[in-house]
């Protein structure tokens, strides 16, 4: 009797892990906590905590140096969700003057195998934190946020980023 070999897609697998234990967490979240709006700002908090620490090993990986301007910026973040998630967004919709962007991907990995209830659950809350947190940490203010949502019906998923100021180095108190 022959025996077979499975070769499994380590990144797929991956991926499928990811999807399956996030849904979970949304899941057990919106049994706890019952208020969507609250499970929208724990949702956003974990991706920014997730964001803070994850920076740390994109910059390890990639030997990246400090953006200078927004383009830069995003062509990192596009690294990133190739580098973590396996996909690769694309980055459109410069505003005029270049300090706004938008992700668009087709199929978002967080949302695969989700029927949403129409209850203003913003399910994939996490990516717009994460991006924050790691963008706060290399002193880049930003706000993201979803402009369309496939989950929600839209033909795409669409993230909105804006840079808001440069941050600058503080100094503890005490230690000037």
């Amino acid at each position: 009797m022959s025996r077979q070999t499975s070769r499994l897609d380590a990144k797929k697998v991956n991926s499928e892990l990811l999807t399956l234990t996030y849904g979970a967490l949304v899941s057990q979240m919106l049994k706890e906590i019952e208020n969507p709006e609250d499970v929208n700002k724990q949702l956003e908090r974990i991706g920014y905590n997730m964001g803070v620490r994850l920076i740390e090993d994109f910059l390890a990986r990639t030997t990246s140096t400090r953006c200078l301007e927004m383009r830069e910026t995003a062509d990192k973040i596009q690294q990133a969700f190739r580098l973590y998630l396996s996909m690769q967004p694309t980055v459109t919709s410069w505003s005029s003057s270049g300090d706004e962007f938008s992700l668009v991907w087709d199929q978002c990995p967080l949302s695969e195998w989700v029927e949403m209830p129409n209850n203003g659950l913003k399910y994939c809350g996490l990516i717009p934190g994460a991006i924050r947190g790691a963008l706060q940490m290399v002193q880049l203010d930003v706000q993201c946020w979803f402009v369309q949502d496939q989950l929600k019906g839209d033909a795409v998923t669409e993230l909105r980023v804006k840079f808001i100021k440069r941050l600058e180095d503080a100094v503890p108190a005490g230690e000037d």
